[in-house]
């Protein structure tokens, strides 16, 4: 599959990586998509959507590299396997659901609530947490205005918001990080990952999900650059809220899943499978975890 890849004018293959336009993501990929340390071979770019946009472009296979939601990758898992780097967890703390105040659980329950993205790893740990409920799909960056006008009761919040929502005087009616943590052997919650296309070959794979890691650990060490860039991408959030986030999801977990880390992964899709969001034939068994 190698010798399909476009190639820049050095000989290097053009890697792609979509991810979405937030700052965690744009801190993990800063040093490898522009240069910070060798990359023999490779030239890495970077495309930024939506992180359910992501998801069925992966569905399509149209990307080299791309950040997914964990709740998507069975659908995936037939022409990528996910990287052991590059997670975003929740370690006590996720999405939400937010409301003005005055807003009752039940109230919100009985509603139509927005949300992100059927195929999102916040919207599978709702169901599991609040079963099957009324959703409308608005985009993220759109939930909590769409709260404040009125037309929806409650929202399913992500990215930044799950700080910013504060400065809107909104209430938090269940944190699903902080639920899902509670309610297992306080496993952190799984929400987003980094996949690699099969077809590339192991040795590509294995080399580029090498590259990612580099990429974190270089984001990790040189915070300060890392977050300065990463916060072209924060919609306007200030450097202590943009550097809170993004250390909220890139950490040492970001380097490595650890063993509880996939410990969660499965069970977050087998409560899938069990509540008929994620198709029962895919075998988490057999899930294969890059550069482990």
């Amino acid at each position: 599959m190698a010798n399909q890849l476009e190639q820049d004018a050095e000989g290097n293959y053009i890697v792609r990586i979509g991810h979405s336009p937030d700052p965690d993501d744009a801190f993990m990929f800063h040093a490898m998509t522009n240069g910070k340390f060798p990359t023999p071979g490779y030239h890495f770019v970077h495309e930024l959507q939506d992180i359910e946009t992501l998801n069925h472009r992966a569905m399509n296979q149209e990307l080299e590299v791309s950040a997914v939601s964990i709740h998507a990758f069975p659908d995936i898992a037939e022409h990528y396997s996910l990287m052991n780097c590059g997670a975003s967890m929740g370690e006590g703390y996720g999405p939400m659901i937010v409301c003005k105040e005055g807003v009752t659980m039940e109230q919100a329950k009985n509603s139509k609530i927005a949300v992100p993205g059927l195929k999102t790893s916040a919207y599978l740990g709702l169901r599991l947490a609040w079963g099957d409920v009324e959703v409308e799909v608005v985009p993220f960056d759109e939930i909590i205005p769409r709260i404040l006008d009125d037309t929806y009761l409650s929202g399913l919040i992500i990215h930044e918001g799950q700080l910013t929502y504060v400065d809107y005087n909104l209430d938090v009616l269940i944190d699903i990080g902080k639920w899902w943590n509670n309610r297992t052997d306080n496993f952190p919650m799984p929400l987003g990952g980094n996949v690699v296309r099969k077809d590339l070959g192991d040795k590509m794979m294995e080399d580029i999900t090498n590259y990612t890691k580099m990429s974190i650990e270089y984001a990790i060490n040189n915070p300060d650059e890392a977050l300065e860039f990463a916060k072209k991408w924060g919609r306007g959030i200030d450097d202590d809220t943009n550097r809170k986030f993004v250390t909220m999801y890139v950490n040492d977990r970001t380097i490595d899943y650890r063993e509880d880390g996939r410990s969660s992964i499965k069970q977050f899709i087998s409560e899938g499978q069990a509540i008929g969001l994620i198709d029962a034939k895919f075998n988490v068994e057999e899930m294969r975890f890059i550069g482990e």
